[in-house]
């Protein structure tokens, strides 16, 4: 396995290793070297390896000529298949005083629209190349964190209860110390990110939010009335006073756009990369808030390694919503009876409200 201590992801990064003389072994990725040129000439760049780096052609010559691996950057794309780090709200929201399909994020949905049925091999591997870079940066981030999953359906409105109750919940879940991880969508993941993002806030904070994003209480029929809705509480509370989540959303399902309030976005094409992603890194467990078929197959796909304890100790599971989860949709039943006289019996619960969920969680770990 490659150290991540060898990966350079920044020109700061760059400046600092190249200062020592020599790149040899390492992985500059995707950093904009062309005002380095003296610098790779000068340096000694064998078995180094450039993902997407721009550089002038002399310098591009000298360090493949060291025998190093040059992966130029692709021109005509709307994301970068190369990059090293997570995506941010405001890269993937660039422009949207335009319109929402303006931006980097509804301009790489249109893409693989295009591209996701045309059999192109080099579009599928474009795709490949920029989940994996993906999955290395979340990694990277989420390095020692105590990661708590909060999963829960799109249609979840603003300006409602359960909306505010969800808020609550990832506000509470942040002040306890756990790095909070969505789906990264609209709905109750946005409220667990937005409630992320104003822990650090006073609690009136989070009420005065949430009349502002009322205004625009779903994504359709605007997405840009709803993210600029975002945006404005953002304006209000900084994202350097905000707290820190993650939301980890997809292209795959490009009518739900990413939500503002993740302090950084890990966006993937493929989806089952994504949700299995997001189930594995949430070490210290996962809440399944009401939600329809996708938050059913989410609880599902998350009992079945701790079923056969695959990834080692099973995780905590809490189900929020006696009536939901029992009646309307009764998963717990099932999920009870597969848990029954196995390891991960003890760590499966089911609370009627948000507020109890920070204790439960607290008692199974």
């Amino acid at each position: 396995m490659v150290n991540a201590d060898i990966e350079i992801e920044t020109l700061a990064e760059f400046d600092r290793v190249v200062a020592r003389g020599s790149l040899s072994g390492y992985r500059i990725q995707s950093v904009n070297l062309l005002e380095r040129t003296f610098a790779l000439l000068s340096a000694d760049t064998s078995a180094a390896v450039f993902l997407g780096c721009a550089m002038e052609p002399d310098a591009s010559a000298k360090v493949r000529a060291d025998g190093a691996l040059v992966f130029p950057p692709v021109p005509d794309l709307p994301f970068n298949p190369y990059r090293g780090l997570l995506y941010t709200a405001e890269e993937l929201f660039a422009g949207l005083a335009a319109g929402y399909g303006a931006t980097p994020d509804a301009e790489s949905y249109a893409w693989f629209q295009e591209t996701k049925a045309d059999g192109d091999i080099f579009s599928s591997m474009l795709r490949s190349i920029h989940d994996d870079a993906i999955s290395d940066a979340l990694d990277e981030h989420l390095a020692g964190a105590r990661v708590v999953g909060v999963m829960g359906g799109h249609a979840m409105a603003r300006g409602g209860g359960e909306y505010q109750g969800a808020a609550e919940l990832g506000r509470s879940l942040t002040r306890s110390g756990l790095t909070v991880a969505t789906g990264g969508g609209p709905g109750a993941m946005e409220a667990a990110n937005l409630g992320a993002y104003l822990a650090p806030a006073p609690d009136d904070a989070l009420p005065e939010a949430l009349k502002i994003l009322a205004g625009a209480p779903s994504f359709a029929p605007s997405v840009s009335d709803w993210a600029q809705a975002a945006f404005a509480v953002r304006e209000r509370w900084p994202a350097g006073v905000g707290g820190d989540s993650v939301g980890i959303p997809t292209w795959f399902y490009g009518h739900e756009p990413p939500n503002a309030f993740a302090g950084h976005i890990a966006k993937y094409f493929a989806n089952a990369t994504r949700e299995d992603g997001l189930l594995a890194r949430s070490n210290a467990g996962v809440v399944f808030l009401p939600g329809a078929a996708g938050t059913v197959q989410e609880i599902f796909d998350n009992a079945t390694p701790n079923y056969y304890g695959s990834r080692g100790e099973p995780t905590p599971m809490v189900l929020v919503g006696r009536a939901h989860w029992t009646e309307h949709l009764p998963a717990w039943p099932l999920l009870q009876a597969l848990a029954r006289g196995r390891a991960m019996e003890s760590r499966i619960a089911l609370v009627d409200s948000v507020d109890e969920v920070a204790a439960v969680l607290a008692a199974m770990s």
